[in-house]
C-alpha cells in the first residue's frame, strides 16, 4: 500500500457547483433548457473584448505561454498603482491559497477563519496539517474583534474574505481597516477581494501594499467574477515585493496559461462589460430582496453577486428547483442546511428562478 499522506485521511473535498452538462445528463433534459445560478459566475458571459482577444490567439496555443506574464502584469501595475513586483498571478485566485500556504504551514501551525468562510481556506490548510481555528460568525459575517483575539502564536495565515462568500456580508469600513492594522506582523492576513468590484466604495488597502505599511497582507483578486472569465482561472495576489517574490518561488512554471493571459489582457480595457454587469447586479438583488420580503423568506443581505435565502430543507429545495431546470447551491456543506445561495442572474433568469423556489416551496 502507498504511504499516502495521513493528512488525506481527514481532508474533505470541496464540493462545486454542479455544471449544466452533468445536471443535464442526469435529468434527460436538453442542456440550453437548464439555467445556473449556483456559482457566481457573470451572467452576461465573458467581456465582448476578451472573446475577440481569444479568437485571435487561439492559433498560437501550440507554444508555451509567457512564464512571467509580462503584459499581463505591466497592465494590472498601471491599473492598481503598484509596481509589477507586487504581483503574483494564480491558476485562479484559490492558487494564490495553495502558495500563502506552502509558504507558511506546517503541522505545528494554524489559520484563523470565520464560521461561514470560504471552504477552500480550511481545506488547503489540512492539506498542510494545520489546525483550524474557527471563530463563531457574528450576523453570518466575520466578527472581526473575535478573530482578533483568537490568534495564537501558532496562527501563521488569518483569512478574510470581504464581501464575504457564501454569505455575502460585508465588514464596516471602520472594523475592517482597524483589523488590518491589528494583526500582528509575524501573521500574514489574507484578504479575499473576489467580489471588490461589486462595492460602490470599498477601502483601498492597495495602498498600504504601495507604501509598504502593512508587510504581512496579501489582497487577492479575480477575473472570475466581473470579468466572466472563471473557465479560464486567472486571479492575482497583491503584496509587497519581498513576499511576492518568496510565492513566485512556489509558483509552477507557466501556471497561468496563455489564453488566460490574452483573455484577462483584454477584459481590463472592457469599462462597459463591468458597468453592464454591476447594473445588473444591482438590479438583480433589489428583485431578489424584494421578493423574499414578500414571500416572508430571511434572507442575508449581500454585497456581492449572489444572495444567500433561507428556504427550509435547503436540499430538498435545491433538488426540487433542480428538476425544473435551475440550478441553485445548497449550502449544507457549509452548516447551513436551511439555506440555499442564488447567484444573481439576467432578469430573465432571476424570474425563471424566483418561479421556479416559489413552485419549490409550495
Amino acid at each position: 500500500m502507498l504511504p499516502l499522506s495521513p493528512f488525506l485521511k481527514t481532508l474533505p473535498t470541496y464540493q462545486p457547483g454542479r455544471p449544466i452538462e452533468e445536471v443535464a445528463r442526469e435529468l434527460g433534459l436538453p442542456a440550453a433548457s437548464i439555467i445556473k445560478v449556483a456559482s457566481n459566475e457573470n451572467p452576461f458571459g465573458p467581456s465582448p473584448l476578451a472573446q475577440a482577444a481569444l479568437q485571435k490567439a487561439i492559433a498560437g496555443v501550440n507554444l508555451y505561454p509567457d512564464g512571467n506574464a509580462f503584459y499581463l502584469k505591466q497592465k494590472l501595475a498601471a491599473k492598481l498603482g503598484v509596481e509589477t513586483a507586487n504581483l503574483v498571478l494564480g491558476n485562479g485566485s484559490n492558487e494564490i491559497i495553495e502558495f500563502v500556504s506552502h509558504a507558511l504551514l506546517t503541522p505545528d501551525t494554524n489559520i484563523v477563519v470565520s464560521q461561514y468562510c470560504f471552504a477552500i481556506y480550511p481545506i488547503v490548510a489540512k492539506m498542510f496539517g494545520a489546525d483550524v481555528i474557527i471563530v463563531p460568525a457574528k450576523n453570518h459575517g466575520h466578527d472581526l474583534s473575535a478573530m482578533l483575539k483568537a490568534i495564537t502564536r501558532k496562527t501563521r495565515i488569518v483569512f478574510v474574505a470581504n464581501p464575504n462568500n457564501p454569505t455575502g456580508t460585508l465588514a464596516t469600513r471602520e472594523d475592517l481597516i482597524n483589523f488590518v492594522n491589528q494583526v500582528p506582523d509575524d501573521v500574514l492576513l489574507v484578504l479575499d477581494e473576489a467580489y471588490i468590484e461589486f462595492l460602490d466604495d470599498p477601502v483601498d488597502f492597495v495602498s498600504l501594499i504601495r507604501l509598504g505599511a502593512r508587510k504581512n497582507l496579501i489582497l487577492m483578486r479575480t477575473f472570475s467574477k466581473i470579468y466572466g472569465l472563471a473557465g479560464l482561472r486567472i486571479g492575482y495576489g497583491i503584496a509587497t515585493p519581498e513576499l511576492a517574490a518568496a510565492l513566485e518561488k512556489i509558483r509552477q512554471p507557466f501556471n497561468v496559461n496563455l489564453l488566460s493571459q490574452i483573455a484577462a489582457l483584454a477584459a481590463l480595457d472592457d469599462d462597459e462589460h463591468v458597468r453592464k454587469t454591476r447594473d445588473n447586479n444591482f438590479s438583480g438583488l433589489e428583485f431578489f430582496t424584494t421578493a423574499f420580503r414578500q414571500m416572508k423568506l430571511e434572507y442575508v443581505p449581500s454585497n456581492a453577486n449572489f444572495i444567500l435565502v433561507r428556504v427550509g430543507a435547503g436540499q430538498k429545495i435545491f433538488e426540487a428547483m433542480q428538476k425544473l431546470g435551475v440550478i441553485t447551491r445548497p449550502m449544507g456543506g457549509y452548516l447551513l442546511p436551511e439555506w440555499i445561495r442564488i447567484s444573481v442572474g439576467t432578469r430573465q433568469e432571476n424570474e425563471r428562478c424566483l418561479g421556479a423556489l416559489k413552485q419549490s416551496l409550495s
